[in-house]
């Protein structure tokens, strides 16, 4: 009873996020090349004909860049809610394209996507959790304020993918025009270390066991400070912070007899387990 989850890629140059079970598996966002995802989940031993479905948070493009490709070439079928689509501008071919909308659930196999909602200064902007095999594990990047939907679904989690994009000190002191200082910081922008840490720990439910930082700046934060901020106070929650260069490993979150945990697996298969029964 587990999903396996993995970051292919998590930052302003590129996003996609991989959830899936033995049999199936869908990506959140395709904002790397066709050729970068296919190699990048080679090397963790995942099966890129295993991908199902391709969902579409929003329009920019380091969300899309690689979708149109990757669906044709492994004909995949795309997720998108029709105003993200127009806004994208993107080629889907007619087929494979699927629109969907918030908070009705699709079926992919045996897994469930749910969308829902949240404030970023795109078109329509979605957030996701998948459930398969009694876990739940949510994607939260690209939130400019924690609304009450991102609050509710995060708390169902047992792992999620979550914002911390920039130090607010970092980010006043940067050369930063004072415009895009105002986008980043704003209502629609991103989550600072500070909002992602209070999401973390007033509204992370108690079966939360893994949490992967993510969409971190290249200039305005750095890997070793959010980590190191969130394990101060992270308990039970193992982190783990998500590259803007490379892949992350393959974690297996279980729901077994004793509670959930999970467990990194090593490509073609090998494992450590890492128990984190809560």
């Amino acid at each position: 009873m587990s999903l396996h989850i993995a970051s292919l890629n998590s930052g302003s140059n590129g996003n996609c996020y991989y959830i899936g079970n033995t049999n199936e598996a869908v990506l959140i966002d395709a904002g790397i090349s066709c050729r970068e995802t296919a190699k990048r989940m080679k090397r963790q031993g995942l099966d890129i004909n295993r991908v199902k479905a391709i969902f579409i948070s929003h329009e920019h493009a380091d969300h899309i860049t690689g979708l149109p490709r990757l669906s044709k070439k492994y004909q995949i079928p795309v997720y998108i809610t029709p105003a993200t689509f127009h806004a994208s501008r993107i080629h889907v071919e007619v087929h494979l394209l699927h629109h969907f909308s918030p908070f009705q659930p699709a079926r992919i196999g045996d897994l469930t996507v749910v969308s829902f909602p949240k404030l970023h200064d795109a078109r329509d902007p979605q957030s996701f959790v998948v459930s398969g095999n009694g876990v739940t594990v949510g994607v939260f990047t690209d939130i400019g304020t924690p609304c009450s939907n991102v609050i509710q679904q995060f708390a169902r989690c047992d792992a999620a993918f979550l914002e911390a994009n920039y130090c607010a000190g970092l980010l006043a002191e940067s050369s930063y025009p004072h415009h895009l200082k105002q986008r980043i910081s704003g209502t629609h922008g991103h989550l600072s270390n500070t909002q992602a840490l209070d999401l973390f720990t007033q509204h992370g439910g108690e079966n939360l066991s893994l949490l992967i930082l993510s969409h971190l700046s290249k200039n305005n934060n750095r890997p070793e400070l959010v980590e190191h901020l969130f394990r101060q106070v992270a308990h039970n929650t193992t982190i783990t912070v998500a590259s803007r260069y490379h892949e992350t490993q393959v974690y297996v979150v279980q729901n077994n007899a004793n509670g959930k945990n999970f467990s990194r697996t090593q490509p073609a298969g090998k494992s450590t387990q890492l128990s984190l029964f809560l």
